[in-house]
Parts: C-alpha cells; sequence; structure tokens
C-alpha cells in the first residue's frame, strides 16, 4: 500500500481542527447569547430554574405549572424555531416530539395542574386549550386536575407533556349485528327511588362521544338505555365502557315479547277480562302488549328481556326418552296412573298446542316464560286428567276403548286449556305398558286363542287333506271307470246296429215278398193286356225291380248302419241310439212298396212294360 503523502495529513488535521473550533465557538456563542435551536416535528419545554428578584419568584401552592414567569416548569412550549437569551445556567430546555394519535386510535388526557376535580365527579369537564395544545389557557380557563372528559382525536399535536400526561387507547367499534350496551362512570345519580335502573336517553353527547354535553344535557351514570349500533366511536375509555353483544333475532314461527325493566310506568291495556297481568305500550315499564315479529333488534339486554313464543304448534311429549328440539318437555315423563281395578300402568301422551300471535303477551304475562306454562299449567292438567280418566276404567276397557279416550281427553283438555289462552290442537296416546303380572296373563290368554286358532286351522286342513286324498283316489281311477263306461255304450250301439242290421235284411226280405206278390196280381190283372209280351221278358222286369228294391233297401240298413256306429264314437249315453231309432220312424214318409217297376232292358221294352204295370196299378179293383 502507497503511503500518504505528508501535506495530505497536514491538510486533513488542519480541516478537523478547524471543525472542532468552529463548535466549539457555537457553543460559546450559544451559551454567550441563551440561543436554542428547535428542530421540526418537536417542541421546547422550558424550566426556569431560578428568579433573583420580582414578585413571582415561586409558585403559588399546589401548582406544578409556572403562568407568570415562576420558576419551575412553565406552561408555554417553544415550537420548532430559534431562541435567544435562554442562558443555560438559568434555563434548561428539553426537548419533546410531538404526539401523533394514528387512525383507530384516541388519546386520554391526565391533568397533572390545574384547580381541584368538583366533588363528586369523576371526570374533568371540558375546557377551550385547543384540545390541550394551549397550556396556558387550560389553566388559566379553569380546568381542572385529574383525568379530562375530552380526548384527542387522530392527529398531530403539540402538547405540554410536564402539564398532560396523554395514553392511547383503541376506538370502540361495535360489528355488524351487534349492539353496544354502555354504561357510563360519570353524571347525575340515578333515581332509584323512582325504580330508575338504567339512564334514560338523553340528546346532543353525539353517541356518547361528546362526554361534556352528555353530563351537561342531565345524563346519569350507570347503564344507560341507549345502545349503540355497528360502527366506530371514539369513546373516552374513562367515561363510558361499551359492551358489544349479539342483536336479538326472532326467528321464523316465533314472535318476541318484550318485557321492559324501564321507562314510564304504563296504562295496563289488557282489558277487565285479563286479570293475571298487566299490558303496557312500547316503551312503557312492562310486558308490551305487541309482540316483536319475526327479524333482528337492536334490544339493550340489560333493560329489556325478550321472550320467544313459538307460534307454530308445539309437540310435548309425556315420555321418559323422547324429547322434542325446543326441550321445553326435557323434564316431562311418562305418566303412572292407576286403574280401577287397582293395577298400576304406564303411557306415554304427546300433546299438541298452538299460541296465538294475538294472545302471545297474554302468555308471558301470565307465566312469564314458557317453560313456566310447561310446568305450571300443562303438565298438572294432562297428567291428572289421564289419571282421573284411568281410576274410571280397567287396564283390559283403557286398553280396548283407547281411540274413545284419546277422543274424550282431546275434547277435555282443549277446554281446559282454552281458559289459559293457549289452543290445543290434539292429544295423542302413545304406547301403554300394563303391569308384568297382567301382561302375563293376557299373554297367556292370547297365547290360548291362538292355539285355539291353530288346532282349528289344522283339523280344517286335515279335513281338507282328506276330501283332497279322496278326490284324487277318484280321480286316478276316473280314466278306468270312463273306459268301462264307454266300452258298454260300444258294445249297446253294436248290438242295436246289429239289430238295425237285421230289420234291413227283414225289411229287404219283406219289400221283395212284396213285390213278387204285387208283381203276381199285376200280372194277374194285365194277363188279357200282356198276352203279346213275352214271359221271359216279363220275369225278368219282376227280377230287375226286386233285385233294385232289395238293393236300395240294402243300402238304407247299411247307411243307418254307419251312422249309428259313428255316434257311438262320438258319444257316451246309451239310450241315445233309441231315441234317434225312433225319430227317424216317425218321420219316416217314404213307401216301402215301389209304386212304379222299370226294367233297365236294352230292348225298348221297358217303357211299355213301365207303362203297363202304371196302367195297372192306377185300375180300380
Amino acid at each position: 500500500m502507497d503511503a500518504i503523502p505528508m501535506p495530505t495529513l497536514v491538510l486533513a488535521a488542519l480541516a478537523v481542527l478547524v471543525v472542532l473550533l468552529a463548535w466549539m465557538f457555537q457553543r460559546l456563542f450559544l451559551r454567550l447569547f441563551g440561543v436554542v435551536l428547535v428542530p421540526e416535528n418537536h417542541v421546547a419545554l422550558v424550566n426556569k430554574k431560578y428568579v433573583l428578584v420580582g414578585r413571582n419568584r415561586a409558585l403559588p401552592d399546589g401548582a406544578v405549572i409556572a403562568l407568570n414567569g415562576e420558576a419551575g416548569w412553565q406552561a408555554d412550549t417553544l415550537p420548532p424555531g430559534v431562541y435567544f437569551w435562554l442562558w443555560p445556567w438559568q434555563y434548561a430546555v428539553e426537548f419533546q416530539e410531538f404526539i401523533e394519535v394514528k387512525d383507530g386510535q384516541l388519546g386520554v388526557i391526565d391533568a397533572i395542574d390545574g384547580i381541584p376535580l368538583t366533588k363528586g365527579r369523576v371526570l374533568a369537564p371540558a375546557v377551550d386549550c385547543f384540545s390541550f395544545q394551549d397550556a396556558r389557557k387550560f389553566l388559566t380557563n379553569g380546568g381542572q386536575r385529574g383525568p379530562q372528559v375530552s380526548v384527542m382525536a387522530p392527529g398531530v399535536y403539540r402538547i405540554n407533556t410536564k402539564l398532560f400526561n396523554v395514553r392511547m387507547a383503541q376506538a370502540t367499534t361495535v360489528g355488524v349485528d351487534e349492539v353496544g350496551i354502555v354504561t357510563v362512570s360519570d353524571g347525575r345519580q340515578l333515581a332509584t327511588d323512582s325504580g330508575e335502573i338504567a339512564g334514560p336517553q338523553v340528546d346532543g353527547h353525539n353517541s356518547f362521544q361528546d362526554a361534556d354535553a352528555f353530563m351537561r344535557a342531565g345524563g346519569a351514570k350507570g347503564l344507560q338505555e341507549q345502545v349503540l349500533l355497528a360502527g366506530r366511536y371514539f369513546i373516552n375509555p374513562l367515561f363510558a365502557t361499551v359492551d358489544p353483544v349479539p342483536m336479538t333475532m326472532v326467528p321464523i314461527a316465533h314472535v318476541g315479547v318484550v318485557i321492559s325493566y324501564v321507562g314510564s310506568a304504563g296504562e295496563d291495556i289488557s282489558g277487565d277480562d285479563f286479570k293475571h297481568g298487566n299490558l303496557v305500550r312500547q316503551g312503557q315499564r312492562g310486558v308490551w302488549a305487541e309482540p316483536l315479529d319475526p327479524g333482528k333488534y337492536p334490544i339493550n339486554t340489560h333493560t329489556h328481556k325478550v321472550e320467544m313464543v313459538p307460534t307454530a304448534n308445539v309437540v310435548l311429549n309425556w315420555a321418559d326418552a323422547k324429547t322434542e328440539a325446543h326441550a321445553l318437555d326435557a323434564n316431562l315423563s311418562t305418566i303412572t296412573a292407576r286403574s280401577t281395578d287397582g293395577f298400576t300402568f304406564n303411557l306415554d301422551v304427546s300433546q299438541i298446542i298452538h299460541i296465538p300471535r294475538q294472545q302471545a303477551a297474554m302468555v308471558i304475562a301470565r307465566f312469564g316464560n314458557m317453560a313456566n306454562l310447561v310446568t305450571q299449567v300443562l303438565e298438572p292438567v294432562i297428567g291428572n286428567y289421564f289419571r282421573n280418566s284411568a281410576q274410571k276404567n280397567d287396564v283390559i276397557d283403557f286398553l280396548q276403548e283407547r281411540q274413545q279416550r284419546q277422543q274424550e281427553a282431546r275434547g277435555a283438555i282443549a277446554t281446559a286449556l282454552g281458559s289459559y289462552n293457549v289452543e290445543a290442537v290434539d292429544t295423542l296416546i302413545g304406547d301403554i305398558v300394563p303391569p308384568n303380572d297382567l301382561m302375563k296373563t293376557l299373554t297367556d290368554r292370547k297365547l290360548a286363542q291362538q292355539n285355539k286358532v291353530t288346532f282349528d286351522n289344522q283339523k280344517l286342513a286335515e279335513d281338507a287333506r282328506v276330501q283332497f286324498e279322496q278326490a284324487k283316489a277318484t280321480a286316478s281311477t276316473q280314466a278306468e271307470v270312463v273306459a268301462a263306461e264307454r266300452k258298454v255304450a260300444i258294445a249297446e250301439f253294436n248290438a242295436q246296429a246289429s239289430v238295425k242290421t237285421a230289420e234291413g235284411d227283414a225289411k229287404r226280405k219283406t219289400i221283395t215278398a212284396a213285390a213278387d206278390a204285387e208283381v203276381q196280381r199285376v200280372n194277374g190283372q194285365a194277363t188279357a193286356d200282356v198276352q203279346k209280351i213275352s214271359g221271359s221278358a216279363q220275369a225278368e222286369v219282376l227280377k230287375t225291380i226286386g233285385d233294385a228294391e232289395a238293393a236300395k233297401s240294402l243300402a238304407i240298413g247299411s247307411a243307418e248302419a254307419n251312422v249309428i256306429k259313428m255316434k257311438i264314437a262320438s258319444m257316451t249315453s246309451d239310450s241315445y241310439a233309441s231315441v234317434e231309432i225312433a225319430r227317424a220312424l216317425a218321420s219316416h214318409t217314404h213307401r216301402l212298396v215301389p209304386d212304379i217297376v222299370a226294367s233297365g232292358g236294352s230292348d225298348g221294352g221297358g217303357l211299355m212294360q213301365v207303362m203297363l204295370a202304371k196302367m195297372l196299378k192306377d185300375k180300380p179293383e
């Protein structure tokens, strides 16, 4: 590293020496002439060490801050700048930074000096002193020592911290769906002899942010009727505290009956017929006649109470293991009753009630809340009704006539509850549990009845089975019976067919004989007329006619026999053939002997023979 030249070192030393001499000269100059330089963002607090001559050499008794040049801390501060004649041997100067109150904060002031605090007051009243930046004005305008009612809003302040102590506090915030309950620490006393439990609302204090205006307006200390809605408030925490609580919400199917503990004593508007409590108008002390409909309300829960009354149907269960969501029946239990025959049994009951909106305030005025309605009215009324009803019946009758008992209970309980401004919608009897001994007897009796029914059913089943077996056996032999019957019928029809064949043969022979006789008679009568006819031709004619008639009779008999055989094959009645034969004979219209016998010869004599035969037939005897 290269060495620094000597001339450079000399010059540097000379520069340092000059600076040191200038600083020493400045200090000496400032001390000689009493010069004080107050930097930016600061104020100078001046302490006068002593006063050699004059009337105001010492502070008055009790004073802390000098107003008239006395020795001590001076009321006046020095803003940024240059000041002379403040010799260090007589004055001590301290620099104090400006006090900044940030957004969301406020400055709470405590004055060290001033006149004593007024008796009975907690906070010193407000004084016009340029937000505590003019200490002289504060003291000369009657400022009192102690905690101040006024506060410093967000901003930058030049404060004489020898007179005022400043501490930061957070602004009060009330959230959405909340309401601020205010308690004030200063103001007039509450008139407890007139029943005041909270300070009534006064105007002009800007939501408790102007505490001095609140007290000038006659505001009382303690709990306040007025509440704060959602927002940010610069409230002196020494003056008032704010307790944010949720807004009062009246749910659907409910109304809110307001019980007010503050306000004027109102006139009862319930009417002469209602003698169980008073109903007043809104804003007065007592039970408000007009309930709150479903919604959210900024209710001061320290001065008002809202009782929720369901306007929908409410189910209450007298059962050990069953409770509805509203829990009004949480303490209700199964009803124990004694019957007329001395048995003790348990029964579960469900009661459905309805409270109309117009009757809600009367119910609360009478009972105070819904829980009291259940314990003071519903529980004893319904329990005693069923106990009394059970004593008029034995257990078996009560079980068997359950529906009738339920209808009777519905009417009686509806009448009883109507006098309490409650509508009884329905009464339902649930499970009925008789004593174990009786249950065993009933069970044995029922089992015996069921066994009897079972035995009867088994007997019927056996009888049916016997009949079935008989029918089955009959059905199994039915084919053989039918086959036998068919054989008999067939034999009968075969016999009839043989008879019919024989009859056909006999008829054929009769016809043949008759034809022969007729031919001989005709031949005898026509001997003279047929001399010329050849004997052989005449014999041929007679033979041909006889054969034709015989063939005809044989064909008729065979055809009828075939018909009978077909009927035998298709029918089973053994009398059918006889009937048909009789019918056929009765309806037969054909002659058994033919009127004309014609020869079928080819010699041309047949026509002549027929004509001769016709003439012989028609010839009178």
